[in-house]
């Protein structure tokens, strides 16, 4: 076969057959294809699209570039769950030790931040001491002793994704929907699971933008992993706004742990009981999802959920000290507070992406994106407000970019009273307003082995 001539056929809407989706996976995880082909061949899939076949296809090629987990050796049902990723999306840390709590087996295999959106692995990392990098084996012995780990994507597990996966961030390939399943559904299925457990985001801050495309994605997620007999739940939850109060790193650790010691029900806790709810049903251990839901409830209310995260951080080499008692953790260096000088309500925060998509960038870009950009949106009023106005002010007397990139993020709070970071340079705490006004609320939506979504 000639790469070539299977970049023109997919840049001219044909489909591939499996033997042509297998030579590309192949050829290019060993090395023969070279990277400026496949940005080609990922360009023209994501223009052109794939027919389900071609990504059931795809996925297969992708799953078997590497090892599937052998699990048989764990007497019970085994889920997982994968977000699509948003801004403050940190409900892996707290579902994880809740589903595996109510004896669901969790095996979960997490990314890095991709694109705007932060990434599990990165989270987990700013725990003192906490390994990601367990061999499989290692990670085996973990999960039979908690019920779940949570590690990064090995060597052995889909190493066609871990290289595609890498390309797609830099060649604005992210969005198309037949690449975004072939990756969750090779790294899923290659954990062994028995079932799956799907948070699509939608929204500003999200890589779907509008509920039909999120609608399109969770439709081709559920077919295939039917089409691997898998059992799945799919939801849609928005991202037109942070998930929780905290960004960055650790303060998400640290609102994860909030939420599993019950001292936060927030959209947060919702999501995360939602989702734990869908796992534990899956799992076998309730009769529905709103009893899975209850028993998720249960979990953190009796101790249960935050005693099994201890065991997990503790048992990947993490420092549960720092879990115990997470005010000891070192402060950022450079800490701002912004208050308004008024009372008002914030409507609605646009662009969550956008404006953290900036925080990879240098001063010339936070001068194009808050000076520049909005002009060109009609967006003068955005300037003409005395907290924006502040804000600017405050930036550009900081001169280093490092505190620039602080503050990007603490813009994008606009529904709080006022943010600061605290040990990363790009983290930042959500005070709400003693009256926030929220416009529209978190949409929820379900789709249950099904072609189809359905409002919940």
């Amino acid at each position: 076969m000639n790469t070539v001539e299977l970049i023109k056929k997919k840049r001219d809407g044909k489909a591939f057959t499996n033997d042509e989706i297998s030579f590309l996976i192949s050829h290019y995880t060993a090395g023969h294809i070279p990277d400026y082909q496949f940005s080609a061949l990922l360009m023209a899939i994501l223009l052109r699209g794939m027919i389900p076949s071609e990504t059931a296809a795809l996925t297969n090629s992708m799953l078997n570039s590497g090892k599937i987990i052998d699990l048989s050796s764990l007497k019970g049902y085994k889920v997982d769950k994968h977000s699509t990723g948003g801004v403050g999306d940190k409900t892996s840390l707290i579902i994880a030790p809740i589903v595996a709590a109510a004896s669901v087996y969790v095996p979960m295999i997490s990314g890095r931040g991709l694109g705007h959106t932060g990434g599990t692995l990165d989270k987990l990392e700013s725990i003192p001491g906490f390994r990601t990098d367990l061999s499989l084996a290692k990670s085996i012995k973990v999960q039979r002793k908690c019920g779940t780990v949570l590690i990064g994507q090995t060597k052995e597990i889909a190493p066609a994704d871990k290289l595609i996966y890498s390309l797609r961030d830099v060649t604005a390939t992210v969005e198309s929907i037949p690449l975004i399943t072939a990756s969750i559904m090779s790294k899923k299925l290659a954990e062994g699971i028995d079932g799956l457990v799907l948070d699509i985001k939608t929204g500003s801050g999200a890589f779907m933008k509008s509920q039909k495309d999120s609608t399109n994605l969770a439709n081709s997620l559920i077919k295939t992993a039917k089409s691997f007999d898998k059992e799945v739940i799919a939801f849609i939850t928005d991202m037109n706004q942070p998930l929780g109060n905290y960004i960055g790193n650790w303060l998400e650790v640290y609102e994860s742990i909030q939420v599993l010691q019950g001292k936060v029900k927030n959209d947060l806790y919702v999501l995360s009981i939602k989702l734990a709810g869908a796992m534990i049903y899956l799992g076998k251990k309730a009769k529905s999802i709103h009893e899975g839901e209850r028993i998720a409830k249960q979990k953190i209310e009796n101790g249960e959920a935050f005693n099994k995260f201890l065991e997990i951080v503790e048992l990947q080499g993490g420092d549960i000290n720092y879990i115990i008692n997470p005010e000891k953790y070192p402060e950022s260096k450079f800490v701002q507070k912004i208050r308004s000088k008024k009372d008002g309500f914030i409507e609605e925060i646009r662009s969550v992406g956008f404006l953290a998509a900036v925080s990879q960038s240098g001063f010339l870009s936070v001068l194009f994106l808050f000076f520049i950009y909005p002009m060109l949106l009609g967006l003068v009023v955005f300037l003409a407000d005395p907290f924006a106005l502040e804000l600017m002010q405050f930036l550009l007397v900081q001169q280093l970019e490092k505190q620039l990139m602080q503050l990007v993020f603490l813009f994008q709070a606009l529904r709080s009273s006022y943010a600061h970071p605290r040990n990363h340079p790009v983290q930042a705490i959500l005070y709400p307003t003693r009256n926030p006004k929220r416009i529209g609320s978190r949409g929820v939506y379900r789709a249950y082995l099904s072609d189809e979504i359905h409002i919940w």
